[in-house]
């Protein structure tokens, strides 16, 4: 049915809007990526790693990558906008793990979008002496607002606060290598460490499940291919290029606070990328805080497109009430699935303690993803048709992504037991 005939029927069948191109993709995943991960975890992967702190970054995005690759291909074989819970259904038609991989993608997501509220609050609370619940519920609101107007407007306001969000971390690598140009030619060495060092190598392995943690949300991109204008060129070529520029970055922002911070000094700051700013700087509290803002905002709104893109999607594939997958003909965005999203978020920021929560939710995307490359890996061994002009990847993406993922995992829960 054409999008031209799906209008002149019913509310329901109205379709999404395709208006995302490349840069707007790899916006947003530099934006759900980039945040609360490098800007806390910084601190904790240069206590266990030390002097080769990058190295943990590096191995991490390595092991992201074969999980890339698999989300890649399966963007193009299933063009759903509900992502891993549409790749599971497809490979396996179960529609108990259909569900239950949905469903974890969207309490993690819901999860993690209270808790940046929150964080984004107490930034905000240091600017504007309001009590906390008032504007928590502000944040929300007003980032669900900007969610449920328009794809094009909702990615471009987000967009432009990624770019803020980024900047930060530029002016942070660029202050740092300015301030001795030369150093950077030790970059290289910190990213190998010595293969006999026995406790190198173990700090690199312990804090790569931390830096590992910094990278998800970058899968988030293919919730958005039936918004993007060209999703079997471009959404392959934005998951690469996410991964590519977060690695660059978090790398080189790790490098610096090595050579600029103790690593005693970052271990007892809870905000140890604002401690390296002031550091490097010397600009006032005030020119990060508005930056954490920002990044903070960004994150939820970011988040909440995702997630009501996941409802939506899988409501469309009958695994949802029909209701979520209706689509606003005026806005073109799944405005009941937005705000159903939106209440959860808000209830879990206002009256659910979020720390024992967000501490499972890694762990849960972990085990979402090892299932994901399970899916690619079981649909090429009964070699299910790929569309000719898809991407694919050799029979060794999947696999090895489904053995990086578990294997991180089991780690996860050996440091937690």
């Amino acid at each position: 049915m054409s999008q031209t005939a799906r209008g002149n029927t019913a509310t329901h069948e109205v379709g999404l809007r395709r208006s995302i191109g490349a840069v707007g993709l790899v916006l947003y995943g530099l934006g759900v990526t980039i945040g609360a991960g490098i800007y806390v975890l910084v601190g904790d992967t240069v206590v266990l790693a030390g002097d080769y702190a990058p190295a943990a970054f590096l191995l991490s995005a390595i092991v992201m990558g074969f999980t890339a690759g698999t989300f890649a291909e399966l963007s193009a074989r299933v063009p759903q906008a509900a992502g891993e819970a549409a790749y599971v259904d497809a490979a396996f038609h179960r529609v108990w793990l259909t569900i239950l991989i949905g469903l974890a993608v969207l309490v993690e997501a819901m999860i993690a979008a209270a808790a940046i509220a929150v964080g984004a609050a107490g930034y905000v609370a240091e600017l504007v002496p309001l009590a906390r619940p008032g504007l928590i519920a502000a944040i929300v609101l007003l980032m669900a607002g900007i969610a449920a107007w328009g794809i094009r407007e909702s990615i471009a306001i987000a967009g432009a606060m990624t770019i803020v969000e980024v900047a930060g971390l530029l002016v942070i690598i660029v202050a740092g290598i300015g301030t001795d140009p030369g150093a950077i030619r030790d970059l290289p060495s910190t990213l190998l460490p010595p293969l006999g060092d026995t406790a190198a190598v173990s700090g690199v392995l312990a804090a790569s499940l931390f830096a590992f943690f910094a990278f998800i949300g970058f899968d988030d991109i293919v919730n958005l291919v039936e918004e993007a204008r060209q999703p079997r060129r471009d959404l392959p070529r934005a998951l690469v290029a996410t991964l590519i520029l977060v690695t660059l970055i978090y790398v080189l922002v790790c490098f610096v606070a090595l050579r600029t911070v103790p690593a005693e000094d970052m271990a007892a700051s809870d905000a140890p990328i604002s401690l390296l700013f002031e550091r490097l700087t010397g600009l006032p509290p005030l020119a990060i805080t508005l930056v954490a803002i920002i990044a903070t905002m960004n994150g939820v709104v970011i988040i909440l497109i995702m997630a009501a893109r996941v409802a939506y999607g899988m409501a469309r594939k009958g695994r949802l009430p029909a209701w979520l997958g209706q689509v606003s003909p005026r806005t073109r965005t799944p405005v009941r699935a937005t705000a159903l999203v939106t209440a959860v978020v808000l209830f879990l920021a206002l009256f659910i303690p979020l720390g024992p929560l967000a501490e499972t939710t890694s762990g849960v995307m972990l085990a979402v993803f090892f299932v994901v490359n399970l899916a690619l890996l079981w649909m090429k061994l009964r070699h299910v048709p790929a569309p000719e002009d898809g991407f694919r990847v050799p029979i060794l993406v999947p696999a090895l992504g489904a053995a990086s993922c578990l294997g991180l995992l089991v780690g996860a829960l050996t440091l937690g037991a």
